[in-house]
């Protein structure tokens, strides 16, 4: 809600004493340009520039938006910033708190604002995901009609968790984790800056990496165990942050993993030869290496979908379909829930029996490509539907296998320069054993021989 005296006099005291507020509330930024990140969302002309002045009002004025995104991205900052910067009034709500009578008394007041005063209103919800379908819907007349400008946070998917009326009426601003680079000048600001450490405590290079490790692109977690490490090195009466205490301080054992070296490609390679030789403890093994040291749970799906197709194929058809509905669940939920999705799978990829025979089939059939077997399409199977193609025999003698007993024509599919190769050579693990049973049967239909069972 709107401050009230008491939320003013704290301000007041923060701003007199920047040392009783979090690390985190010191270094948030007080204008736009010293937003860290998010340069895609903040061009000239942007929505949120518009939200802060930077450009005209009328019939283009600024529109709501939604602001998407992981924690520690900026959300609230970026609100916070359109607070201070901007000449409308700002009135704040948590949905988490907040209902239908808060946000009608919030509306109601923008409506006498701007009718007696001339003042627009800007609104920031935050975890609007958390708000009913029905506490979402009386945000619409006023987002409509411009009652309100509507800054809303959610860190869940918005097509899932925001009503479509309210989406179409707002834009959606996609905020992405923070870069080690957008960190790193962050941590570094924080310890010089006055509004920040001062200068009292430096970072090595050993100590920064693992905050940066540990802040998995957050920022807040990255200024809140800067500042635990800071305040114990200082209790010590000590200048240098240690590695062991950053350990100390946060809890966690620091990772020997380098995202940007040999070691991101070690242990993802690892976790892929771990699946292949169904050793699940070794995979969970560098899996939760991988997840330690702040890897990207994308490029994790990504191998393990991967995984699926080269290493497990047609041995167990329910792994892909497994990979591809783990990314999907990645990216919509993102870190800590997305290690359990990632265990998930990692788990039944390295417990399907295996079969690398897509991999090889397809090997084998680019290398002829590559080596000049290709040839004309047999005239039979060329595209017979425009016109003069049946002068050309295009489609001629075509065998239609639905016509056919069994639904296998026997005919040439291939060019003659690859005709009668064997690309596909199935095991007998898991549920392959089907297929090979089924493509020899095929294969001498297709020839021209007895249907068989």
């Amino acid at each position: 809600m709107e401050p009230d005296l008491f939320t003013a006099a704290a301000e007041a005291r923060q701003e007199k004493d920047p040392s009783s507020s979090p690390l985190a509330v010191r270094m948030r930024p007080r204008v736009l340009d010293e937003v860290v990140g998010q340069q895609h969302l903040l061009k000239p002309g942007s929505p949120l520039r518009r939200l802060v002045g930077e450009g005209g009002g009328g019939p283009a004025g600024p529109a709501s938006v939604i602001l998407w995104g992981p924690p520690g991205t900026g959300k609230t900052t970026l609100a916070y910033v359109v607070s201070k910067a901007t000449n409308k009034r700002f009135v704040e709500l948590s949905a988490i708190t907040a209902g239908v009578k808060e946000v009608r008394a919030v509306i109601d007041g923008a409506r006498r604002a701007a009718g007696g005063f001339g003042k627009e209103t800007v609104l920031f919800l935050d975890e609007i995901h958390r708000f009913s379908k029905a506490q979402q819907d009386s945000l619409l007349p006023a987002v409509e009609n411009r009652w309100v400008t509507l800054i809303a946070a959610t860190t869940e998917n918005p097509y899932f968790s925001v009503i479509s009326p309210l989406l179409s009426r707002s834009l959606l601003l996609t905020l992405e984790s923070l870069t080690d680079e957008d960190l790193t000048g962050l941590l570094r600001r924080a310890l010089t800056e006055e509004r920040g450490l001062g200068g009292a405590v430096t970072l090595p290079g050993d100590s920064e990496a693992h905050l940066l490790r540990i802040a998995g692109g957050d920022a807040r977690r990255a200024l809140t165990a800067l500042e635990a490490a800071a305040g114990a090195t200082l209790d010590k009466s000590e200048k240098e942050i240690s590695l062991e205490t950053v350990e100390e301080t946060v809890d966690r054992a620091a990772v020997k993993y380098d995202r940007d070296g040999d070691q991101h490609y070690d242990v993802a390679s690892a976790l892929i030869k771990s699946i292949r030789g169904s050793d699940v403890d070794a995979a969970l093994h560098y899996l939760a290496r991988m997840i330690e040291a702040g890897e990207d749970p994308r490029f994790i799906a990504r191998r393990l979908m991967i995984s699926a197709s080269e290493d497990i194929g047609l041995a167990d058809p329910t792994a892909l379909p497994t990979a591809v509905a783990a990314a999907q669940a990645v990216a919509m939920i993102g870190f800590p829930e997305a290690a359990l999705t990632l265990s998930h799978v990692t788990i039944a990829l390295a417990l399907a029996p295996k079969s690398n025979t897509a991999t090889t089939a397809i090997g084998a059939a680019l290398a002829d490509v590559r080596a000049g077997l290709a040839g004309p399409v047999p005239p039979h199977l060329r595209d017979g539907h425009y016109k003069g193609a049946a002068k050309l025999g295009h489609a001629q003698g075509y065998v239609y296998p639905h016509d056919v007993p069994g639904g296998i024509a026997a005919q040439q599919y291939a060019p003659d320069a690859v005709h009668g190769k064997r690309y596909y050579e199935p095991t007998r693990y898991g549920a392959e054993a089907r297929y090979a049973d089924v493509v020899e049967k095929v294969r001498e239909r297709l020839r021209g021989g007895a249907a068989g069972d």
